[in-house]
């Protein structure tokens, strides 16, 4: 589905294109205001006058010939306003014009000369050319019938001599069936029904150039998208001159000529297969060194319909040379020529052997570079391309080296399609990180410049297994070329560093936030919460607040070092009987308590903070983890510097790696924020130290904050 799309994005290019009736015309000709009122009317008046004088002046007499020919020349010349045409067609011109596409009927015997002999039915085609640029006009000039009497002035070079007069009428003739056919399936077929294929296909070998080229113009708008055409136009024998036209000089020539065989092949195997047979591949191929751009864009899309026929005809395209002007191609500040090549190199890359060739000779870097375009058709082309490349396993390394993990990770991508073949792109990248491959990632991570290994390991972060985590990061000073971005004083840099940072310790499960409170580390009896500050078999008694919370010393004795080192030790609370508590409040005391005598409490945002501070300062381990667990999820961005700072003020080792990963995930953010610099150098040696033990363990996958 993705081929077909980009081929009919391409196509939808092919298809606008319409033949110029007039190459006098300018095309930045100032726009005339639409006639209102009085102007309107006047000029109503005058298309009336030249129709009446077109009715009345349709005989061999020589006044009547000028005058009918002065009559077509002034109706073409408001037909070249489009703001006029509507009146044009409304003062009844089309009937008058069609009228003398016909020369009128000699008088029996009469051999005198003809005066303007084909000059008024030149005349003729070209105003109905022009009248046809608007769709609504095309019907109605047809039912004037208007189809057969263009055919038969394309005949007329076989009546009469090759004269100037001739070869006008034949092109103008040809020109107004391309316009009257654009873009209207019902009446390219009635083309053919009249029987205008056979006559076009003739005059593409006709002396004339500019014939050649309006006949090739007819042809390829009747081609598009009508399988009979098609088929009529190579049974007419018109595919070996259209290729000798390939070779032409004349840019016009081989523009118009390749444009025919595009409409030809599209979505037609077998005139794909007919037209290969005919030689058509190396002239194409040559157009892509064209100095027309128009050319080298039709002949890169064309190449494109040629690679999908089968994988043979893929490596004979780059075989013969294709591959070099696709890549030089993709640097042209025309958007629709990078396009046109992205698509033609996506659809060779889907060949190992081009997979390799493409990367060889220079098309990663603008590949890559293409996907920061504004243009969805060519974002998705290059995107496709890259697809291809990253299937093989010698062009991974490449991709790496030259930063396309970063581009793909970071790219700004416009359409979902595109989207989804990056994400392809990079499982491709991914499942490829193994074995000769890998080694030789880890080969530029030891030697090659700092940026490249910098970016090696960037990538390696996203996308290696964990089960080459340690061998990469650690045995390999991955983590230290990671680090060195986060540290970097270019903001890019850092961002890099922290994704990548991010990514890898979710990969390892070992920094990552939280996701339910941890039971108690020392599993122990618990004397129960009816115990809990009661005076019954009480033998130790806190004073908190100048109130009394009545205790048991063997329940504390258990629960943690410091109350063994308070009751067994040389401390003087030993043998009092009233323990006084300073800088604790009684709510806070009452709750850690109750965790001794329970092992679980509920902890309320509002008393985590103080809480953890006493269970820090009374070493309860289990405690500490669950006070970090609330307070962990009220980190944001505006308090994960003094979250950081209170789990390094009670030795909260989950809530300081919870911060951490916070600050990596919401770096961006952070990074104009004061103080960011400063928190970032902070954390650089508890990742570098959290990573070292994470990355050795045995089973970092079992480690939990």
């Amino acid at each position: 589905m993705e081929l077909q799309r980009c081929e009919e994005q391409g196509l939808q290019e092919r298809k606008g294109q319409k033949r110029k009736l007039e190459e006098e015309i300018q095309e930045d000709r100032d726009a005339t205001p639409l006639p209102t009122g009085d102007a309107r009317r006047a000029l109503l008046a005058e298309v009336t006058a030249q129709v009446k004088v077109l009715d009345c002046a349709f005989s061999w007499h020589e006044s009547d010939r000028a005058a009918a020919k002065r009559a077509t020349h002034v109706l073409a010349e408001l037909a070249k306003n489009e703001e006029v045409v509507n009146v044009v067609v409304e003062g009844g011109a089309i009937p008058a014009l069609v009228k003398h596409l016909q020369a009128p009927l000699s008088d029996e015997g009469d051999l005198s000369l003809k005066p303007f002999e084909h000059e008024v039915e030149k005349g003729s085609a070209f105003a109905l050319g022009l009248l046809a640029v608007k769709p609504e006009h095309q019907q109605l000039i047809v039912d004037s019938g208007a189809l057969s009497h263009l055919v038969n002035l394309l005949r007329r070079y076989k009546d009469s001599s090759t004269s100037r007069a001739v070869i006008s009428v034949i092109r103008r003739a040809a020109d107004a069936i391309t316009n009257l056919a654009h873009e209207n399936s019902s009446i390219k077929t009635r083309v053919r029904m009249e029987g205008g294929i056979p006559p076009l296909v003739e005059l593409l070998e006709f002396t004339d150039t500019k014939v050649q080229r309006a006949a090739a113009g007819a042809l390829r708008t009747l081609a598009f998208k009508n399988d009979e055409n098609k088929n009529q136009i190579v049974e007419c024998n018109a595919l070996p001159t259209l290729i000798s036209m390939l070779r032409s000089d004349d840019a016009a020539i081989h523009y118009e000529a390749v444009g025919v065989i595009g409409n030809l092949v599209h979505s037609s195997p077998n005139i794909k297969r007919e037209v290969l047979a005919a030689g058509a591949l190396q002239p194409v191929i040559g157009l892509l060194t064209s100095c027309c751009s128009e050319s080298q864009r039709e002949a890169a899309l064309l190449l494109g319909q040629f690679a999908a026929t089968d994988s043979d005809c893929k490596v004979h395209i780059v075989q013969r040379g294709a591959v070099r002007p696709l890549i030089e191609m993709l640097h042209s500040p025309d958007i629709q020529l990078k396009e046109m090549s992205a698509f033609a190199l996506g659809r060779l890359a889907q060949d190992m052997h081009n997979q390799a060739g493409i990367a060889h000779m220079g098309g990663l870097v603008p590949l890559l570079k293409l996907l920061d375009s504004k243009n969805g058709s060519l974002q998705h082309n290059a995107a496709f391309a890259l697809y291809g490349l990253a299937d093989n396993e010698d062009n991974v390394s490449d991709f790496i080296r030259v930063g396309g993990v970063q581009r793909l990770q970071d790219g700004e991508f416009i359409v979902q399609a595109t989207k989804d073949c990056v994400a392809k792109t990079l499982k491709r990248l991914e499942e490829k990180i193994h074995g000769r491959v890998l080694n030789h990632l880890l080969y530029l991570m030891r030697v090659a410049e700092k940026p490249v290994q910098r970016r090696v390991a960037f990538a390696l972060a996203h996308l290696c297994s964990p089960d080459d985590q340690r061998t990469i990061f650690i045995d390999n000073n991955g983590l230290e070329l990671l680090l060195g971005l986060l540290g970097s004083t270019n903001p890019k840099q850092q961002l890099d560093g922290a994704v990548a940072l991010y990514k890898l310790a979710n990969k390892a499960m070992t920094l990552s936030p939280m996701d339910a409170a941890p039971p108690s580390p020392t599993p122990q009896v618990y004397l129960g919460e009816q115990y809990v500050n009661n005076a019954t078999l009480s033998d130790v008694t806190f004073l908190v607040e100048g109130r009394r919370f009545y205790a048991h010393r063997i329940c504390l004795l258990a629960s943690s070092d410091a109350f063994r080192a308070m009751f067994d030790g040389g401390y003087r609370e030993k043998d009092a009987r009233d323990i006084e508590i300073p800088n604790i409040r009684w709510e806070v005391f009452e709750l850690m308590m109750r965790f001794i005598y329970t092992g679980s409490v509920d902890v309320s945002l509002d008393i985590a903070q103080d809480l953890l501070g006493a269970a820090d300062q009374y070493l309860l381990e289990g405690l500490k983890r669950l006070c970090e667990y609330t307070i962990a999820q009220d980190v944001t961005l505006d308090n994960v510097s003094s979250m950081y700072e209170l789990s390094e003020a009670f030795h909260a080792i989950s809530l300081r790696h919870t911060c951490i990963l916070f600050i990596l995930e919401h770096f961006s953010q952070l990074s104009d924020r004061p103080g960011h610099s400063h928190l970032i150098q902070r954390i650089v040696p508890e990742i570098r130290n959290y990573f070292a033990k994470a990355l050795t363990n045995p089973n970092p996958h079992n480690q939990r904050l």
